[in-house]
C-alpha cells in the first residue's frame, strides 16, 4: 500500500514537472524588444539596399575597378565595423561592405520555407548572389572573426569566385554550437524564449566591444553607437536567435590544406575573444599563408590601429599575382 501511494505520488509529482517544462515557457510573455523600427529609418545617406535570395541586403559601396574587395563582418557586428578602412582600401580598387543576415540592417525574415537563411550554406549562397548582381568574377574576401569563417568556407566552395583571402583575428577553431544546444534551441519552447535570452546582448554587447579592443578608452561614442544601432531594428533579437540556432561546424578544420590561393592573416597582439595564439597557429597550418600581427591592438586592429592594418594590406597587394 505504501509503495503504492509513493508510486502515484511520484508519478504525479513527475508528471506535472513534466507539465512544467512542456508549457511554463509558453506562459512567459515574449513581447517585441522596446524601441524597434523599420529598418529604412536607421539607414545612413550612403546605404544602399539589393534584393538577393529573396533579401533585402543593406550595402555600400566605396572605389571602383579592380581588384574588388568584399568585406565580411562578424558576430554581432555589421558593416560598420568597417568604416575606417573602407575609404583608405577604395584607393586600390572597388569596396563592398555588406551586412550579413541577423545583423545590421539586412532583411531578418522571421519565417520562410526551403533553406535557412541564417545557415552557413544560404550565408554563401548570398554572397554568391551579391557578386553576381554586381559582375565580380573573382574578389579579395577580407573577413573579421566569424566572417573571415565564411570567407574560408566560401573560398572552398567557390574557389574560381576568390582572388584572395584576408582573415582578421577568423574564428576557426572551436566555432559553432554545440549540437545539443541546437537541438534544444529548436523545440518550440525555446523558441519562444529565445528571443529574451538574446536581449542580454544589449547590456553584455558593451562589455564585449570593451573585451574586443586592447585599449577600451580610445572606444569612441561613435563606436559604441554604430555597433548598438542596429538592436533598433524590427525583429533583430529573434533573428539573432535563429542565426545562433543556424551556426555548426562545417569541418573547415578538416581541408586546411586544400587552400590554394593567397592567405593574408592578420590579429592584434592581445585578442582576448579569438586567442592571437589561434591565428598563428592558423597561418602556421594554410599553405603559404602570411601573418601579421599588429601591436596594440585586439580583436578588431581594423578599427583599432587602422593605419598598421592598411599597411599589411597594402604588402600583401604587392604580391598578388
Amino acid at each position: 500500500m505504501r509503495r503504492s501511494r509513493f508510486l502515484r505520488r511520484l508519478g504525479l509529482s513527475l508528471f506535472v514537472l513534466l507539465l512544467i517544462l512542456l508549457v511554463g515557457p509558453f506562459l512567459v510573455p515574449v513581447r517585441p524588444a522596446s524601441g524597434a523600427v523599420p529598418t529604412d529609418q536607421l539607414a545612413d545617406p550612403d546605404s544602399h539596399f539589393v534584393d538577393i535570395n529573396a533579401l533585402s541586403v543593406h550595402y555600400k559601396l566605396m572605389g571602383q575597378g579592380r581588384p574588388v574587395f568584399i568585406l565580411l563582418h562578424g558576430f554581432g557586428a555589421s558593416l560598420f565595423s568597417w568604416h575606417t578602412v573602407m575609404e583608405p582600401l577604395s584607393a586600390y580598387g572597388t569596396v563592398i561592405a555588406y551586412d550579413r543576415p541577423a545583423f545590421g540592417l539586412t532583411e531578418r525574415p522571421l519565417k520562410w520555407s526551403g533553406q535557412n537563411p541564417y545557415g552557413p550554406e544560404a550565408n554563401a549562397a548570398l554572397l554568391v548572389g551579391l557578386m553576381d548582381y554586381f559582375g565580380v568574377q573573382k574578389a579579395i574576401l577580407v573577413g573579421n572573426s566569424a566572417g573571415g569563417t565564411l570567407s574560408m568556407q566560401f573560398a572552398l566552395e567557390h574557389p574560381q569566385r576568390v582572388q584572395a583571402l584576408v582573415l582578421v583575428d577568423p574564428a576557426v577553431y572551436g566555432n559553432g554550437a554545440p549540437a545539443w544546444v541546437r537541438l534544444l534551441g529548436k523545440t518550440p519552447q525555446m523558441q519562444h524564449l529565445g528571443p529574451l535570452f538574446v536581449r542580454s546582448i544589449q547590456k553584455r554587447g558593451l562589455d564585449l566591444i570593451r573585451t574586443a579592443w586592447y585599449d577600451p578608452a580610445k572606444i569612441t561614442q561613435e563606436t559604441l553607437d554604430g555597433y548598438t544601432l542596429p538592436l533598433k531594428a524590427d525583429g533583430w533579437d529573434q533573428a539573432l536567435w535563429n542565426f545562433t540556432m543556424a551556426s555548426r561546424d562545417t569541418g573547415l578544420l578538416e581541408h586546411l590544406q586544400d587552400f590554394k590561393i593567397p592567405i593574408l592573416v592578420i590579429t592584434g597582439e592581445d585578442d582576448r575573444i579569438v586567442p592571437t595564439a589561434d591565428s598563428v597557429r592558423l597561418a602556421g597550418q594554410l599553405p603559404g599563408a602570411s601573418l601579421v600581427i599588429i601591436p596594440e591592438a585586439g580583436h578588431v586592429p581594423h578599427e583599432e590601429q587602422p593605419a598598421a592594418f592598411m599597411q599589411a594590406v597594402k604588402t600583401f597587394l604587392t604580391t598578388l599575382p
